[in-house]
């Protein structure tokens, strides 16, 4: 019976939360991407130490050292969507334990690198691959088992991918003082690899057809389609765009926010007369109050979401972005209110990243979810380049990177009429409605 699905000995209605919880974890082992800034320090410097001090002597730039960390989002973006279908057909158990053998393995063969490029082939592309092969596992479980509550579980879910940077950054910070760097990057990799796998051996999916006790699906809705859509149905709906450009935009101010938060904190900050060496300290510093933003976004939009129906949560997003972007560019000289400007957008990427899967499963069904989903998340890939892109030109043609946020604004307003305009569930899919009613005609 249904209503005796049983996790870890609890009834499903309570034992799910674990699941949630199991999820957090492998997440928060997944986001240790966010940290490399704090990594690249130490790195750069073993990097070009000359040999009688320990190090490689070599002279790197500062885009050979940014390198990895880009290889690794751009690996992790394209990665997510191949292995949709394996989540479906293997599991989440077996892909998730997979996916942790592969990002442990990635640390740990970062230790062994000599220069920033054989860093991004070792770090960069192998644990970006695998957390690309890990990161939709926990996601897909949760959203199956919360039909009732998905936006909240999967943003919950997420939680611990958002905070990864600042409590995976601590740990780095501690174990590269004690042991140094490359002992640390294999003390992690050991670490993400037993987590992950031991973690992943819980995930699993709900039998076909359970539903929590005394909840039952809304009634449907005329023009609605109730049914799971395939990828392949998916591409043909304007839902699908609405939210694939959508999620481009959020992603994109986020994301820029967090590759430039120091250089454009300490540009302010200099602006008001504070030297560098104490702006270089209070930047560190406000990486924690950015951080929660990021973390607390997911489960904060994620129950908005469910409240609040995909687009008006969007464009709540979008009025925040407008918010922030005016706040940071027309006062250049206000770490008050650069500080509260990037805490609004991190919190606005935290909250896209529960926003968009959400929406992936209350449009188009759980059923081919993770692969849905993952094509879905190449919109992330898509706004780190563009957004980070536009931030380097404005420093470079401009002077500021402050000046980037007026075309932030701009994006985000087009982002409002989109979400008006296509963000909704897809109407009834009147090709199986033809369909069915032509294969089924009444005999004479």
């Amino acid at each position: 019976m249904a209503n005796d699905v049983k996790i870890l000995g609890m009834p499903a209605e309570s034992g799910r939360w674990i699941l949630v919880i199991i999820g957090t974890i492998i997440e928060l082992c997944l986001g240790a991407v966010y940290a490399y800034s704090i990594l690249s320090v130490p790195l750069r410097e073993i990097f070009t130490n000359p040999v009688s001090a320990g190090g490689f002597g070599l002279t790197v730039s500062a885009i050979e050292m940014q390198l990895p960390y880009i290889v690794s989002l751009a690996v992790f973006a394209v990665t997510m969507p191949l292995v949709g279908r394996y989540i479906e057909s293997l599991g989440p158990r077996k892909v998730g334990m997979i996916g942790g053998v592969i990002v442990g393995l990635g640390w740990i063969l970062a230790s062994f690198a000599t220069s920033p490029i054989t860093l991004a082939l070792l770090y960069g592309l192998v644990a970006g691959a695998g957390v690309g092969i890990a990161y939709g596992c926990p996601i897909t479980t949760s959203a199956r088992w919360f039909p009732d509550k998905r936006g909240l579980a999967v943003g919950l879910t997420l939680l611990g991918f958002g905070f990864s940077a600042f409590v995976t950054g601590k740990v780095a910070d501690m174990l590269t003082a004690n042991f140094g760097i490359f002992n640390t990057f294999r003390f992690l990799g050991i670490g993400f690899l037993a987590l992950i796998v031991v973690l992943s051996m819980f995930l699993v999916f709900p039998p076909a057809g359970w539903c929590p006790r005394g909840w039952n699906p809304p009634a449907a809705v005329a023009g609605i389609a109730k049914t799971d859509f395939t990828r392949e149905e998916m591409i043909k709906t304007k839902s699908f765009y609405g939210l694939w450009i959508c999620y481009t935009i959020g992603a994109l101010a986020g994301l820029m926010a967090i590759g430039v938060a120091k250089p454009a904190g300490m540009e302010i900050a200099g602006n008001s007369g504070i030297d560098e060496l104490a702006a270089g300290v209070l930047m560190t510093n406000l990486i924690l109050p950015f951080a929660i933003c990021n973390a607390g976004g997911r489960p904060l939009f994620g129950t908005l979401t469910d409240k609040l129906t995909p687009p008006r949560a969007a464009i709540l997003s979008y009025v925040l972005i407008i918010i922030a972007s005016l706040l940071v560019y027309l006062n250049p000289t206000s770490v008050n209110m650069y500080t509260i400007a990037f805490s609004l957008l991190w919190l606005c990427l935290g909250g896209w990243l529960a926003i968009a899967p959400a929406a992936t499963a209350s449009y188009f069904g759980t059923k081919d979810y993770a692969r849905n989903y993952g094509l879905i998340f190449t919109a992330y890939g898509v706004g780190a380049i563009i957004g980070n892109l536009m931030a380097g030109a404005a420093k470079d043609i401009l002077g500021r990177y402050v000046d980037v946020f007026p075309y932030v604004a701009v994006l985000s307003a087009f982002g409002i009429v989109l979400a008006f305009v296509l963000l909704k569930p897809p109407a009834a899919a009147a090709s199986k409605a033809v369909s069915t009613s032509e294969t089924k005609k009444p005999s004479v």
